[in-house]
């Protein structure tokens, strides 16, 4: 179940969460790639998985990165990259704005450190060896999500 908060989210990558016990799941670029490329929902895997209240948002560099896909990929990664931002506005997605100018995987991680509630989603393997020690959310199989 989807519940909205509001963020305050400046000077690079911090936040604040005006509701207690709710997660946010930040879904990293490779991860919205998903649906287009190999047919998962990952709403819906989310929503299988997650056993709390949740939010989820993406950076607004992360749509950055989708446009740079969108204007240099060929036809596969292309279309996915547009259908990633088609379900963005569909699934009335959180964004969150950074005025840092650090990588975004740099962001992401300085975030999840920062922040217990903040959950990464990503099928990024250097994202996921700096994260080891939190609790993210990837794709097995190319079937399904699981928390690692």
């Amino acid at each position: 179940m989807q519940k909205h908060l509001k963020f305050n989210y400046l000077y690079g990558h911090k936040m604040s969460l005006t509701r207690a016990n709710t997660k946010t799941i930040i879904l990293d670029t490779n991860f919205l790639l998903i649906p287009g490329t190999l047919g998962v929902d990952i709403f819906s895997e989310i929503e299988r998985i997650v056993d709390s209240n949740y939010e989820i948002a993406v950076l607004s560099k992360t749509i950055d990165e989708l446009d740079a896909i969108i204007d240099s990929q060929r036809l596969k990664y292309k279309r996915a990259a547009q259908l990633a931002k088609q379900l963005i506005k569909a699934k009335n997605l959180k964004i969150l704005h950074s005025t840092s100018q650090k990588l975004v995987d740099d962001i992401l991680v300085d975030m999840a450190l920062s922040n217990e509630d903040i959950i990464i989603a990503t099928q990024d393997k250097a994202l996921k060896r700096r994260l080891k020690n939190k609790k993210i959310i990837t794709l097995k199989q190319e079937k399904y999500l699981i928390f690692v």
